[in-house]
């Protein structure tokens, strides 16, 4: 057998993902060599297929692969529908709702990921990227220090393969076997401890226009279901239930999907005249352990870690692809900078942990409070009964609750202490929301007041200048997000010093 070929990079990234897709594009476009590493070959099934518009018109313009996206006939979300409580007529969240994001901004899409991902794929290896498929890491390479300095893998005929580079970048997704190479443990929520059961569905109903693109989310008495229309016929459901009434599923998928099914009534409904897809790529149910979690570091010893790798939250609310894309783009400013000499490690590295562990901790805190607000009612998930009257004008902090808000960091450890710190906001809220009412838009819509809240409103100007980057490609410098932190330079591929103001 012959000796392993050894080679020398700036950057190794592990993991051929929208996340690791995302931090590759842009490190070689900052021309920097960079070896993209998949252990499959693409293209291959993955969930997550809901889509938020700053992926869409944020990120993937940032990469040059918007038009692509558009060109690929993705279903068209102008937002989401909930069939949460008694009320039997779902309400529904638009996102062209604020000034901020109507337009071009007013959408994101439903789509197959085997699409999607391979679409970032493809984008990655025409901007410079060696992506190398069907090709297994299987360790990493250390200097003296414990530094990680390279790689190990094994390529389709078995061959060994060593990589050296100043950075290794894990976006090998939740089963990773890297992430402990950064210096830290993954911490799992006791507070979220979920099972998703899916499978896929042919000739489902949808919902009436211009709503029939939308992602309906349903609670019933044992957890909530998803339904996303993925074309005009095929569509993927699953159910969400706690890890407690779980116990039975690993050993009848098929049984426990239709019986959820049979209890969720909308749903039901929904699939009433549909077959479920029994052939081919959609036709296996699967299982997802759909555990919360974060790292306790998200980088270190020349390791970084994005998306599902470092931290996964409830998939309630479609974060999954937005958490592994935006922490993409923070993982490539801080490696731009620290390879070009503008900044030290700790400088840079400082600034992706704060932002990234900050957009984290704002959908646990939201998602804790979601859940866990009222406990007098019948369904488990339901708990924000009180809360749902959406009222029109404040709706544009939802669609802005991608993009991040201020959140202790004890997130991850005391759950209870955040849905505590929540409670302040949402009694005000509550009591608001029971003197105004609610009130009917056109589209069956019930608004109120819930995105008035303190935790939402400060998610507000992150991703609002984020999106406006990727729309206008002016280069506009925004403020600095962390107290003493760094702003995105013009071009939006490193972090700079943010300019002082002379008294």
């Amino acid at each position: 057998m012959s000796a392993p070929t050894i080679e020398n990079v700036d950057v190794v990234v592990v993991g051929g993902g929208p996340g690791g897709s995302t931090v590759a594009t842009l490190l070689a476009k900052s021309g920097h060599r960079v070896v993209q590493l998949e252990k499959e070959t693409f293209p291959r099934y993955q969930i997550g297929e809901s889509l938020l518009p700053s992926t869409i018109h944020g990120v993937c313009r940032l990469l040059g692969v918007d038009q692509k996206i558009k060109d690929a006939g993705f279903m068209h979300k102008r937002g989401g529908s909930f069939r949460w409580g008694k009320n039997p007529v779902p309400w529904n969240f638009l996102f062209a709702i604020s000034p901020e994001f109507a337009g071009e901004g007013s959408y994101a899409y439903q789509v197959e990921r085997m699409k999607f991902d391979n679409i970032l794929l493809e984008n990655s290896a025409e901007c410079g990227v060696d992506v190398r498929q069907n090709c297994r890491v299987n360790g990493t390479e250390q200097d003296e220090d414990g530094r990680v300095v390279g790689v190990r893998y094994l390529d389709a005929d078995r061959g060994e393969h060593h990589v050296r580079a100043k950075y290794v970048v894990d976006a090998s997704g939740n089963t990773t076997r890297l992430s402990k190479y950064a210096g830290g443990e993954r911490i799992y929520s006791d507070f979220f401890q979920n099972v998703a059961v899916f499978g896929y569905f042919e000739g489902g109903k949808r919902l009436p226009a211009p709503d029939s693109g939308n992602i309906l989310c349903a609670a019933f008495d044992e957890g909530w279901m998803w339904y996303i229309p993925l074309s005009d016929t095929l569509t993927s459901v699953g159910a969400v239930i706690s890890k407690d009434k779980a116990e039975h599923v690993l050993n009848a998928q098929e049984e426990t999907l239709n019986h959820y099914i049979d209890r969720c009534t909308i749903v039901k409904d929904m699939l009433s005249d549909a077959s479920r897809v029994t052939e081919g790529t959609y036709g296996e149910i699967r299982i997802r352990q759909d555990y919360s979690y974060a790292n306790t570091r998200f980088w270190g010893n020349g390791m970084v870690l994005v998306g599902d790798a470092a931290c996964f939250i409830d998939p309630v609310f479609s974060t999954g692809v937005h958490l592994a894309t935006y922490s993409g783009v923070l993982a490539a400013r801080s490696i731009n900078s620290v390879l070009s000499g503008a900044m030290t490690e700790e400088r840079a590295f400082d600034e992706f942990e704060g932002r990234y562990r900050r957009e984290y901790a704002v959908f646990y805190e939201f998602l804790s409070a979601f859940y866990d607000m009222e406990q007098s009612e019948d369904s488990y998930f339901w708990k924000a009964r009180k809360v749902t009257n959406f009222d029109r004008t404040d709706l544009a902090a939802f669609v802005s609750l991608v993009a991040g808000g201020y959140s202790g960091e004890d997130v991850l450890t005391d759950p209870e202490k955040i849905v505590e710190k929540f409670s302040a906001s949402t009694k005000a809220l509550t009591e608001a929301t029971e003197k105004t009412g609610g009130m009917d838009t056109d589209s069956g819509q019930r608004m109120g007041h819930m995105f008035s809240a303190p935790v939402v409103r400060d998610v507000m100007e992150e991703m609002n200048a984020f999106q406006a980057r990727g729309a206008s490609g002016d280069g506009a410098i925004e403020p600095p997000l962390l107290d003493g932190g760094l702003v995105p330079s013009a071009d939006g591929l490193a972090w700079a010093e943010p300019a002082t103001v002379d008294a």
